[in-house]
């Protein structure tokens, strides 16, 4: 690569910056850390390529974040690192939005062109934050892109795979074989890839891109994965829906783990296009979505306490 490049990132202690921070270092870029809050404009030095931003407010899925935290947290923060790309000689700021900016829930495929009308603070609040790098577009020398990722897996995450995980490990049978559904996923090896992508190349165009894996998985296919890991046999039941939900429901009474939120997470469609991202680098991904789930079951073996 000749001389490094020097990437500012935000966030970089984090799940994707964690990964991705040695994942650009090992390449030959200089990726150099910084926290979002403590941004001074004297803090960039001239010759800093480009600006990844991943700090933010993460999706609270027990509903304790206040709205004025989101909104800090998401789009004043995401305001204050941009205006100091702007004044900068930087060429190229990466902003780690999220699909929940358009919407929680979809019944079709979801792409770049649907109206965004997001149903939670957290979208909202990543919508002000695009709306605000749009508005500033057409500046000279500058791109912006805008990166709308589904869920995110890989080796230190903690959500909702992880969960399942320890579920199945313990040996119970998967008691939601009465849905069939479809979602998407990214592997955070195919999200390096892309981000490495848009650092190393000067022909993609700036603006947003949803990014998914290009196989979406459905549930029953991730119980058979984990089960695969850890060489246990595929045991699924066929308890009604309705008392599943009744149970859920009983979940959000109780603030169990078990409620109508993980229930939604665990049995809804939300398949994600990820075409134009796909047709910008002239190819698929590099790691099919089994294969990326697969190893993310892996690390959660290896790390299992």
């Amino acid at each position: 690569m000749g001389i490094s490049k020097k990437i500012i990132v935000t966030g970089a202690n984090g799940f994707v910056g964690s990964n991705l921070v040695p994942y650009l270092n090992e390449l030959g870029f200089q990726c150099i850390p910084f926290k979002a809050r403590d941004f001074e404009e004297s803090i960039i030095q001239s010759d800093v390529y480009a600006f990844i931003h991943l700090s933010g407010k993460a999706h609270d899925l027990k509903n304790t974040v206040n709205d004025s935290d989101y909104i800090q947290g998401n789009f004043e923060l995401t305001k204050k690192v941009y205006d100091i790309y702007k004044s900068s000689n930087s060429s190229k700021f990466i902003f780690m939005s999220s699909v929940k900016a358009v919407c929680d829930s979809t019944t079709g495929i979801l792409d770049e062109n649907f109206e965004p009308s997001p149903a939670t603070s957290y979208g909202k609040s990543k919508l002000y934050a695009e709306k605000y790098i749009q508005e500033q577009a057409n500046l000279i020398g500058k791109k912006f892109f805008i990166l709308r990722p589904c869920m995110i897996h890989g080796p230190g995450n903690k959500g909702n795979l992880n969960l399942l995980y320890k579920f199945v490990r313990l040996g119970l049978p998967y008691p939601l074989g009465a849905y069939n559904n479809e979602r998407s996923f990214l592997s955070i090896d195919n999200l390096n890839f892309i981000i490495k992508e848009i650092l190393s190349r000067e022909d993609i165009p700036e603006g947003i891109y949803n990014l998914a894996d290009d196989e979406p998985l459905s549930t029953k296919k991730i119980i058979y994965t984990i089960n695969r890991v850890l060489e246990k046999k595929y045991m699924i039941l066929h308890i009604p829906q309705c008392l599943v939900k009744n149970i859920a429901r009983v979940g959000d009474f109780f603030k169990l783990p078990f409620n109508t939120i993980r229930l939604n997470k665990l049995t809804e469609n939300f398949v994600v296009s990820n075409k134009k991202i796909r047709n910008v680098l002239n190819g698929g991904m590099p790691i099919k979505a089994e294969d990326g789930l697969y190893m993310t079951i892996e690390s959660f073996k290896s790390n299992i306490n």
